[in-house]
């Protein structure tokens, strides 16, 4: 007969229990570094590619057509204003496409995670690894973006040093977001969902093709709180050699969608691998 001591050791944890974290991740991290090392150079162009040609396309194409354009009473180039909002929109795909597609490869196709978790690495600092290896792969992709923009003399204000963290924080914010779509996913076919109905959507209502003034103010309520929005408005002064306004509220915004929803991929994926 069981004792009720005996009953609640035996009682499944709840999936929704505080994250049980440790420096175990960062063998898996390191592991997701020297394997992609192997394909760092066609990785990196593969993933500047696209943001470079919405960057000549419409900077240069349809810049010459707007000229300039307002930003906080400031006239800029229409190239700056949109070079400022791409790059955020780089850090975004660049992590989501990493914590989506490679992520559930790992986990579901090759069974990396399953392999991993034999040795004493839990669920929880695979997860944690997968989310800080996607932001961080982000982050070489727009250094790498950032590096063209000098080179273009698109900007060279020195604030872009503090652009750089800033877009860490966004990739790590997006990577945590994509983890609930890769714990849902049942093959590569979902993420198309999330891409098209999430992100696309996103893009454009976010300030990175056209100020947030020119949306209708229902519309504006909603953009105002969308985490792409928030990381734009973090970044774009920084290019036009200003300080952000409003900085406490827009790092506030994407600290909560990172903890919110890294909690919640976490516990999607601890009940998937409770099945």
């Amino acid at each position: 007969m069981s004792t009720p001591t005996t009953a609640r050791l035996l009682k499944p944890q709840s999936i929704w229990r505080a994250p049980e974290l440790s420096m175990r991740f960062w063998p898996v991290f390191l592991r997701n570094l020297l394997v992609w090392r192997k394909l760092a150079i066609p990785s990196l162009v593969g993933n500047i590619a696209e943001p470079l040609m919405w960057l000549v396309a419409f900077g240069y194409g349809m810049g010459a057509l707007v000229g300039q354009i307002t930003v906080n009473g400031q006239q800029v180039p229409y190239i700056l204003f949109l070079a400022s909002g791409s790059i955020c929109m780089s850090a975004m795909q660049s992590a989501s496409f990493e914590a989506l597609y490679s992520a559930f490869s790992r986990m579901h196709v090759q069974k990396t995670w399953d392999g991993i978790m034999n040795a004493p690495v839990s669920l929880d600092n695979v997860v944690l690894a997968e989310m800080l290896w996607a932001a961080f792969k982000s982050l070489f992709t727009v250094t790498a973006i950032m590096g063209v923009m000098l080179a273009l003399s698109i900007s060279h204000s020195p604030k872009l040093l503090v652009a750089w963290p800033i877009l860490l924080g966004v990739g790590i914010t997006f990577s945590c977001i994509a983890l609930i779509f890769n714990a849902l996913a049942k093959g590569y076919d979902f993420f198309t969902y999330y891409f098209t109905l999430f992100l696309t959507p996103m893009m454009f209502l976010s300030g990175v093709f056209f100020p947030l003034e020119q949306l209708p103010q229902a519309v504006r309520v909603v953009a105002d709180w969308l985490p792409l929005s928030n990381a734009v408005a973090l970044v774009r002064p920084l290019f036009m050699d200003q300080w952000p306004t409003d900085t406490a509220r827009h790092l506030a915004v994407l600290a909560a969608y990172a903890v919110g929803s890294f909690w919640v991929a976490l516990a999607l994926t601890r009940k998937r691998f409770a099945k």
